[in-house]
């Protein structure tokens, strides 16, 4: 065996360079690892579902995962048709600012609303009269246009050909995840080695990982679907024209932290413009304001707990690295991947301090030991059974969850 004996600039180089190789082998490989880890993800979703049909009803394991593989179709053609009945709608509102009369109308009502909310008079050179010497005005009514809504539509439509055969891609994987995950399970372990601290070490690592991605995503879900049906509630009292699409919107884009909610606050701004009137415009931003915030310094952190222990730098930055490397999808994907990674590190001890520093919390080593050493006596004694590891994860994340929820 050669010993290498390198020094500590040597060595710190070698592992830039293993990082950067890594990070552009993510990158030349998005075509490939999307699809796959947005499997991976509904996978260990969904397990737990397709395990209650085969045990509860007697069904054989393929038709349980083809039954809530057809749930999933289900719920995304009713959400993918929720928005395209609403798009020849908002399309004609849109062309209605091509009319002058129309126009005019329209930055009136805002022009009075922005007079009314400032103290002091505003001169006419700044805010004209007519809407024809408003250069700010006429450029927004400008992009409005027919021909660049058509062309934005056409672009939409394209985009989302792509994002529906990556989800057939997806669905594809998912299944075979699903008929086959015990098998890989078993695989994967065998991968690191045969003695009982691997093997332990590595379901432990198991077990962490699945837990924590499935705790964020059964409640991230759940609060998601509270939050839209809140907010559609109330933008359909308001008066809005497209109220629970704007909803459904927000159910969606909420998985993304901090930008998705930011991004998802704006449509139902503009429609109370058109559709209501400048103050329910103001009235949503703020009433959106304090919801958004309440959910997410309030409930996500008390119903959470530490399923998801990252701190939100760490969020951000992470939000901002994955939109880099695999684009859009990488947003819905930040949060669940840096969870997999924080827990991976928590198991590796040269990597603990990396993991520490990308929670919120103290980490708990002495518990996280007591964990490794009591699954070690378990494998000694009994041999080790590969095929149980996604119901253990399942039943530790159980317990976990148990032990974070509000009292």
């Amino acid at each position: 065996m050669i010993n290498l004996n390198l020094s500590k600039a040597t060595r710190i180089g070698l592992n830039l360079v293993a990082v950067l190789g890594a990070i552009a082998l993510l990158y030349l490989g998005r075509s490939i690892l999307v699809p796959l880890v947005f499997a991976g993800l509904l996978a260990s979703i969904l397990w737990p579902a397709a395990t209650w049909l085969n045990q509860r009803f007697r069904l054989p394991w393929f038709i349980s995962c083809f039954s809530v593989i057809f749930l999933l179709i289900l719920v995304s053609v009713i959400l993918f048709l929720s928005f395209s009945v609403a798009i020849p709608q908002m399309v004609q509102d849109v062309s209605m600012l091509n009319d002058p009369i129309q126009q005019q109308i329209t930055y009136t009502r805002i022009r009075s609303f922005i007079q009314n909310i400032f103290p002091f008079p505003i001169s006419p050179d700044i805010l004209p009269v007519d809407a024809t010497q408003s250069k700010f005005f006429l450029s927004v009514a400008d992009a409005l246009n027919q021909k660049n809504v058509t062309q934005a539509l056409l672009a939409v439509t394209s985009y989302s050909m792509t994002w529906i055969w990556q989800g057939v891609l997806v669905l594809f994987i998912l299944l075979f995840l699903l008929l086959e995950g015990s098998m890989l399970a078993k695989r994967v372990r065998g991968i690191f080695g045969t003695s009982l601290e691997t093997q332990s070490q590595v379901s432990l690592a198991f077990q962490e990982i699945i837990g924590s991605v499935r705790a964020y995503l059964l409640w991230r879900t759940f609060i998601n679907i509270i939050l839209g049906g809140l907010l559609g509630l109330c933008y359909h009292l308001l008066g809005l024209k497209h109220a629970w699409t704007w909803a459904i919107l927000t159910m969606v884009l909420s998985y993304v932290p901090y930008i998705g909610t930011i991004v998802a606050g704006i449509p139902p701004i503009i429609d109370a413009f058109f559709s209501a009137s400048p103050v329910t415009a103001l009235v949503i931003l703020l009433g959106y304001t304090v919801v958004v915030t309440i959910e997410g310094y309030i409930i996500v952190p008390m119903v959470m707990g530490r399923s998801m222990d990252l701190n939100a730098t760490t969020v951000m930055l992470a939000c901002l690295f994955w939109d880099l490397i695999w684009g859009t999808p990488g947003l819905f994907l930040a949060m669940p991947l840096m969870s997999s990674l924080k827990a991976v590190c928590m198991q590796v001890p040269e990597w603990r301090p990396w993991g520490k520093l990308m929670g919120s919390h103290d980490s708990e080593d002495d518990g996280l030991q007591r964990r490794i050493a009591e699954l070690a006596r378990r494998l000694e004694k009994e041999p080790p059974d590969a095929t149980q590891i996604m119901d253990q994860s399942e039943a530790g994340d159980a317990r976990s969850n148990s032990n974070h929820l509000p009292g």
